[in-house]
Formats: structure tokens, C-alpha cells, sequence
């Protein structure tokens, strides 16, 4: 329809959100455990338990931005006004997140306590619209894994940028002219600017971007009915396990990779850049090169889910993403060659579940629609955002525990028990995840070509309600999957 029709100016402005959260969100999942352990001194295993604590208040803070979002009214929308008022404390506490003062041992744990728990809600505030504008951005199934396609691809770019500028610029900002190094003074000095791009990149997603689908006219919010529907979603269920598990194998391997090459590695540079007098690590090209495979991935995800399917799609990829890494396990620091070109295999498989993911979470907020009378898209959404922090808190949880648990001592040579276990943490470990987020995944009935017919219905009684005739396409009072 042409009320839904989305341009490519508005696609890339999309795009440019996700570009802006991810670069956050792959510092805070690759280098925040390492940062606290190895350049601050915090112990693993306190800092596992940090992360656990303060990702279980925000997991659940998450739908409480969700139902509030749901309930904002203003001349931008619902979810377009987040983007302007959060993006600059976004940036604000991004950099004091790596800004920590000269304090005791139990000082500094404070400060990364209460640092990282506001960081993590004000992502929560700006993410959690940023997700569900999708959801109000069109109402065609394949023009929403298209636009989650462009969110993807932007959101891997965000990530390559700062994984591959990350450890070279903290490099360059550590260096004083009197020849000392201040890791503490690059962290916080990369994160400036990363902050200021995020800011204005999260900017031009509220100038770019509309809001097109309104909520049923005769909608009255109702947190209780909100909830009661929710919980008789049983898709929403399915896909929440699913999300979690994924991200639980996504966070297992992107924590794990640092420590994996400096210390199962004996030589962590794979070359340096004589110009700039700048040493670039094997763990840089690592995770560049899965960040470019997942890029990868997201571009294979609609061609192939439009041919099998989007379940079929997410299947398969957790099935051989599991299997790979249970093979990773058995290469050695001599296999250079094959454990980048298993990274590149595994990392295509995980590229693809992501636009996959919130494509049919859009699609679950047209079902419960559909099947209740009643949109909470801010509601849904948030429990994808939920789903993403929960799994991010396991798998952030028990990088730190398992680092304590086999032994590990921040920059000391590691012993035997300890690169064992650094190993398992990126191969059968994270395995787990994809295997039984593959197995979750299963039980979900939504298949695509029942969601045309979900989105043909409600456009017809979207019509009937802007012609007056509010009972045009009454709400299916049928069984819920």
C-alpha cells in the first residue's frame, strides 16, 4: 500500500539506530569483562556477578520502557521522541562507564555497579523504541525483513568500526609525549568519540524515519489486558527462549575472544602498521572478520527465508552454528587458517538469525492484533530487547564465573586448566546455546504464509475503522497457537 511504502533514505535512516546501539553494545560485550579484569582490577568472578545483578533489573526494566512507550502520544509518534531525548545521555554515560576514578578495590566495584546499571537503562530507554518503530514503520511481512535487513547490516558496520578501531586507538590514546601508557585514559578517550557518532547518528534516525501504523481507534491502554495477552501468546514464548539462548552463544564467544588470544596465544600481533607505529592483534581480525561475516548472513537471511521460510531459516543456521563450534574446540594455535575461516562460517550462521528475530517479533505484534483486537507493540518489542539483555546477562555472567571457576589470573601466564576451559568458553559452551536455542525454535507456529493472511486482515479492518465501520474485520476470538 502506499501508506506503507519506505524509501531507501528511510531505510538507511533506520539503519543508522542500530549502527549507533551496536557499537555499544559490541564494546560493552567484547571488551567491558577485559577492561574490568585486566586495565581496572576488578576480580572475574566479582565482576561476573556485577553483571548478573545489575542485568536482571534491567532485563526488567525493559517492558517497563515498552508499556510507557506504548502510552506516549506526541506530534513525532511513540517511539520517534525517544531517539531525540535519550541520544545524548546515551553518550553521556557510555564514556563514564569507562571512566573510572582512582578508588579502592570496593570503591571502583561501586562505581562499575552504579556506572554500568545506568548505562544499561538508558540503553534500554532509546533501544527499546528504537526496536519497536519497526513494528509502526510498515505492515508488509517482507518489507519488514527487508528493513530489518538494513538494520542489520548497519548494526555489523557499527560493530566492524569499532572493533577494528578499538585496540588502536585506545593504543594511540595511552601514550603520553613522556613515553608512559594510561590504558584507563585510552578507554576513556575512544569512548568520546564514539560517543559524539552515536549521538548524532541516533539524530538522524529521528529525522529520517515515520511512524505510519496507529493502534486500533477504539484501543484503551490497559496495563492488565496489555499483560493478559501477552501471556497468551504462546510465539512470544517460543521466541523469547530462542532469543535467549542465542544470545547467550553470541555473548560466550564475543567475551571469551579476547582472552582466548592473549592468553592461549603465545604471540597475540598478527602485523604492525609502521606509519602509525600501531600494532594490530590477532583478536582484531577475529572479530572483524566475523562482524563482516555476520554482515554476511544478514544479507542471506531474506533471499533464503523468502525460499524455505523464516523458521526453516533460523533452524538450520542454529543447528550448524552448533556444530561448528563444537569442531573449534579441537584446533590448536598452529590453525590459524582454520580458526578464522571456522569464525567466518560460524559467524555467517549467527549473522542470520538477527533480522530474523525482529522481523518476527513485528509479525507477533500483528498476531496478538489479530487475535486480541488490541496493539502493544512497545510491549512485545521490549521482551525482544529482554530476551537480548537476559541472554547477554547469562552469557556475560558466566564468562566471568567460568574464568574464576578454571583458574584465571589477570595478566599472568595461564595455566593448562585455564587455557582448557578459555577454549571450551568459544566452542562447546556457546554450542550448547545454539543447539537448544535451535530446539525452542521448533515449537514456533507462525509460518509466513499464515502471517500474509494476518496482514491482510488487518488491513482490511484498518480500513473498516478509518470508513467508521469499526466491526469490518472483527479480532479472531480463535485458540491462540
Amino acid at each position: 500500500m502506499k501508506q506503507n511504502s519506505i524509501g531507501i533514505k528511510e531505510k538507511i535512516g533506520y539503519g543508522f539506530g542500530d549502527f549507533a546501539s551496536s557499537m555499544f553494545w559490541k564494546i560493552f560485550s567484547v571488551y567491558l569483562l577485559y577492561f574490568y579484569t585486566d586495565v581496572v582490577g576488578i576480580a572475574a568472578a566479582a565482576v561476573g556477578t556485577m553483571f548478573l545483578v545489575t542485568r536482571i533489573w534491567d532485563t526488567a526494566f525493559d517492558p517497563l520502557i515498552g508499556i510507557i512507550a506504548d502510552r506516549t502520544n506526541t506530534r513525532w509518534g511513540k517511539f520517534r521522541p525517544y531517539l531525540l531525548w535519550v541520544a545524548l545521555p546515551f553518550g553521556l554515560i557510555g564514556i563514564l562507564t569507562f571512566t573510572i576514578p582512582d578508588l579502592s578495590s570496593g570503591g571502583k566495584l561501586i562505581y562499575a555497579y552504579i556506572t554500568y546499571t545506568l548505562m544499561m537503562m538508558i540503553y534500554s530507554a532509546i533501544n527499546v523504541p528504537y526496536a519497536s518503530l519497526m513494528g509502526v514503520m510498515t505492515s508488509d511481512i517482507k518489507d519488514r525483513t527487508t528493513l530489518s535487513t538494513f538494520r542489520f547490516i548497519f548494526a555489523f558496520a557499527g560493530s566492524i568500526l569499532v572493533l577494528a578501531t578499538a585496540e588502536p586507538l585506545v593504543s594511540v590514546f595511552s601514550k603520553s609525549a613522556e613515553g608512559t601508557t594510561d590504558l584507563q585514559r585510552g578507554w576513556q578517550s575512544s569512548m568520546i568519540i564514539y560517543a559524539v557518532l552515536a549521538a548524532a547518528l541516533f539524530y538522524l534516525t529521528f529525522l529520517w524515519t515515520r511512524e505510519r501504523i496507529q493502534p486500533p481507534r477504539e484501543q484503551k491502554t490497559s496495563l492488565k489486558k496489555d499483560l493478559a495477552d501477552l501471556a497468551a501468546n504462546k510465539p512470544w514464548f517460543v521466541l523469547l527462549g530462542a532469543g535467549i539462548c542465542t544470545l547467550v552463544f553470541n555473548s560466550l564467544r564475543d567475551g571469551s575472544a579476547i582472552y582466548y588470544f592473549k592468553y592461549y596465544f603465545s604471540n597475540q600481533q598478527a602485523f604492525t602498521l609502521p606509519m602509525f607505529d600501531v600494532a594490530i592483534n590477532y583478536s582484531t581480525l577475529y572479530l572483524v572478520l566475523g562482524q563482516a561475516a555476520n554482515i554476511v548472513g544478514v544479507v542471506l537471511a531474506k533471499p533464503v527465508s523468502d525460499k524455505i521460510g523464516k523458521k526453516a531459516t533460523f533452524l538450520y543456521a542454529m543447528l550448524l552454528a552448533g556444530v561448528l563450534s563444537c569442531m573449534f574446540y579441537t584446533f590448536g594455535e598452529g590453525d590459524v587458517a582454520l580458526i578464522f575461516s571456522f569464525q567466518f562460517l560460524i559467524s555467517i550462521c549467527a549473522g542470520a538469525i538477527f533480522p530474523l528475530l525482529w522481523s518476527m517479533y513485528a509479525d507477533i505484534a500483528d498476531y496478538s492484533e489479530y487475535k486480541t483486537g488490541r496493539r502493544a507493540t512497545g510491549l512485545i518489542f521490549s521482551s525482544s530487547s529482554m530476551a537480548q539483555k537476559l541472554g547477554w546477562t547469562l552469557g556475560g555472567a558466566l564468562t566471568g564465573w567460568l574464568l574464576a571457576l578454571w583458574g584465571f589470573e589477570a595478566n599472568a601466564v595461564q595455566t593448562a586448566e585455564a587455557q582448557k576451559g578459555i577454549r571450551m568458553m568459544l566452542s562447546f559452551i556457546p554450542a550448547a546455546g545454539a543447539l537448544l536455542s535451535a530446539v525452542f525454535i521448533v515449537f514456533y507456529k507462525l509460518s509466513d504464509r499464515f502471517m500474509m493472511d494476518v496482514s491482510h486482515a488487518l488491513e482490511q479492518r484498518r480500513a473498516g475503522e478509518l470508513a467508521g465501520n469499526t466491526a469490518a474485520v472483527p479480532a479472531d476470538k480463535g485458540q491462540a497457537f
